[in-house]
């Protein structure tokens, strides 16, 4: 992957060498779009939005991380179609299946698939369900910052980069959106498997 020659030739105009960058991070851009946004429709369209925009802007990228520079694009174009939700609260971000709860199956991106045992299928289904409520009760910023770091795997000179935040405030956001994490995870209860339960202050 010839990333600096693909992001030149884009710059002269060459569409195709821009399709090559698209494919390079077009999974990244849309795993990032669907935990921001939680429906897949609006990931989608979140999605293709950012990609347009960097290909009208990318004559103006300087250099540096070019992954940060489309999760910028990325993460702006969630927070315009959240705040779009807000104006027009007629659809939900949040799916629901005929007896009101989360269609489980569209959450799979959640958790890691580490195991194909079929008896740990309704407990990774709970782990899910819990983390998808508690990720969508964070704010609008801290989400965007922990879903980089700890879902994405960005390192935090690029979320300070895709956030354009300085690096000090990406470390307090994340602290406390770990703690507010940790928090709702905790309400959870008796309803997460055993071995995701936080043990309480007073276990040894």
């Amino acid at each position: 992957m010839d990333e600096t020659s693909w992001i030149s030739s884009s710059q002269q105009g060459d569409l195709d060498a821009f399709n090559r960058l698209v494919m390079a991070y077009q999974d990244l851009a849309f795993n990032l779009a669907l935990r921001m946004l939680n429906d897949e429709s609006s990931a989608e369209d979140a999605t293709q939005t950012a990609f347009i925009s960097a290909y009208r802007h990318i004559k103006k990228f300087r250099g540096g991380s070019f992954k940060a520079w489309v999760l910028r694009m990325v993460t702006n174009s969630c927070y315009d179609e959240l705040r779009r939700k807000q104006r027009h609260p007629s659809q939900s971000l949040e799916p629901t299946d005929p007896d009101g709860d989360q269609d489980l199956e569209s959450q799979a991106w959640m958790v890691d698939e580490h195991t194909r045992d079929p008896q740990d299928s309704l407990e990774q289904k709970e782990l899910e369900h819990a983390l998808v409520h508690c990720l969508e009760k964070l704010p609008e910023d801290f989400r965007a910052v922990v879903v980089m770091a700890d879902l994405e795997g960005l390192d935090y000179k690029e979320v300070s980069s895709a956030a354009r935040i300085p690096l000090g405030t990406i470390k307090s956001r994340l602290a406390r959106a770990r703690l507010k994490l940790r928090d709702c995870l905790q309400g959870f209860g008796e309803l997460l498997p055993e071995k995701f339960r936080l043990q309480s202050e007073e276990t040894v």
